[in-house]
């Protein structure tokens, strides 16, 4: 991220080790080059399984309400607990991953969560599905930020936005697949059945992510003290530009968290009163998200990181607005808009964040996932309720709202960049 385009200091190249041009002697992964397509697909599939399992409840919400006899809102915390379990345990989750290792974070994590998704099914109440969807958020916590520390190590620095944009893009792929699988499967055996099978396939995913990632050769084990992570995270949360990244991350997330734990209830009741496997399908659209993901790079190219968000809020804010139409094209086109808005602003910010950390990346990437997953479950919870206080409109309102608060900090970001350039300008004259 260009300091003319974010903010940052001008001094940062010049220590940034992730950010030193590409050559010859380079070691690190590139496109063509060796294990780059192993270690590609490793990711998409970690992103596959990470996402699967994290909303495996989502699509089977009005299912889970009637069968324990609870409301949207308190069904929703099926979704909540998942995602706010993740985003309290990925920063201690991190410091494990700079002392381990980052694929031994990544392959316990999944192999953990795998394991409780398998539980999930036999869930005797409400209480019970929410702890247990809890602690496999928590287990999750060790995937997002390592597997970013990862990149952000075994990457050249060119192919960073790229390579970051496949791992994203496997999380569309594993939200897409998980809620239509469950969606036609809880139709005709019901949502245990639904949520056991996207278990199973998330193991699947777990073994041959562990089989094919490559050994890591760059990571430098680093502390476990306290006090060392706690001034890394302290760095992190005083730089200005980190900040607005995570603040961007959690707003995109509100937002998409909240349409899509309520899209399902709007669905299933009137005027459009689908069935439970059709609703499943509608998640179809996540495909428009891995094809905006994995181009963010391409759309950073031309418009620059700025421009890219810019045109990623416009796009999700357009689809809210188009989703409040009683008619099913439009609903379907909305969502189309917000999905492939959000995925290309979350690819933009998140990989922002691994070329601005300057050490401690997995902090940095912690600290991003920790507020990325708190928009998460803030948009479930407070979508749900806006939903049952206001209907559809309502979870579009707070959806807007959080909309024009990324413009808005992505606007504060272009002016902060703006004033370095003056400033940069003044001294200069003045030197000379």
């Amino acid at each position: 991220m260009s300091p003319a385009s974010t903010g940052a200091s001008t001094s940062v190249d010049a220590v940034s080790p992730v950010r030193s041009s590409d050559s010859a002697s380079d070691s690190r992964m590139a496109p063509g080059g060796p294990g780059y397509r192993r270690m590609s697909f490793a990711l998409f599939l970690a992103g596959v399984a990470t996402f699967a399992l994290l909303y495996s409840t989502q699509a089977l919400l009005p299912l889970i309400s009637g069968e324990f006899g609870v409301a949207a809102s308190e069904a929703s915390w099926t979704v909540a607990a998942a995602t706010g379990g993740l985003a309290l345990f990925v920063l201690p989750m991190s410091a494990l991953s700079e002392r381990f290792g980052r694929r031994t974070v990544m392959t316990a994590s999944l192999a953990v969560a795998v394991s409780v998704g398998l539980l999930v099914p036999f869930a005797p109440s409400i209480g019970a599905l929410v702890v247990l969807r809890a602690v496999q958020g928590a287990a999750l916590a060790g995937l997002p930020a390592a597997a970013t520390a990862y990149l952000a190590e075994e990457v050249r620095p060119k192919a960073l936005v790229t390579a970051i944009g496949l791992f994203v893009a496997g999380n569309s792929v594993g939200g897409m697949s998980g809620r239509v699988i469950t969606g036609w499967v809880a139709q005709e055996w019901g949502w245990r059945v639904a949520v056991g099978v996207i278990g199973a396939i998330a193991v699947a995913c777990a073994v041959a992510f562990r089989l094919l990632l490559p050994a890591p050769k760059h990571f430098r084990p680093g502390s476990l003290r306290p006090r060392v992570l706690l001034g890394t995270v302290r760095d992190h949360l005083s730089d200005p530009l980190l900040r607005r990244l995570y603040a961007i991350g959690a707003l995109f997330m509100t937002v998409f968290g909240g349409v899509y734990t309520v899209i399902g209830y709007r669905l299933t009741e009137a005027p459009f009163s689908l069935p439970q496997g059709i609703v499943g399908s509608i998640f179809l659209v996540y495909l428009v998200g891995t094809v905006s993901a994995s181009t963010a790079g391409r759309l950073v190219g031309r418009l620059g990181r700025r421009g890219a968000l810019y045109l990623a809020g416009g796009t999700t804010a357009a689809g809210l607005l188009l989703s409040l139409a009683d008619s099913l094209p439009l609903v379907l086109l909305g969502l189309v808009l917000i999905t492939a808005g959000f995925f290309a602003g979350h690819a933009v910010a998140s990989s922002a964040v691994s070329k601005t950390a300057t050490r401690g990346r997995a902090q940095a990437s912690a600290l991003y996932q920790s507020a990325y997953y708190v928009g998460s479950s803030a948009g479930s919870t407070v979508g749900a309720m806006a939903f049952h206080s206001g209907g559809w409109a309502g979870t579009v309102g707070v959806g807007l709202l959080a909309v024009l608060a990324v413009l808005g900090v992505v606007t504060i970001t272009v002016l902060g960049s703006r004033a370095a350039q003056v400033a940069a300008r003044r001294q200069l004259v003045a030197a000379h």
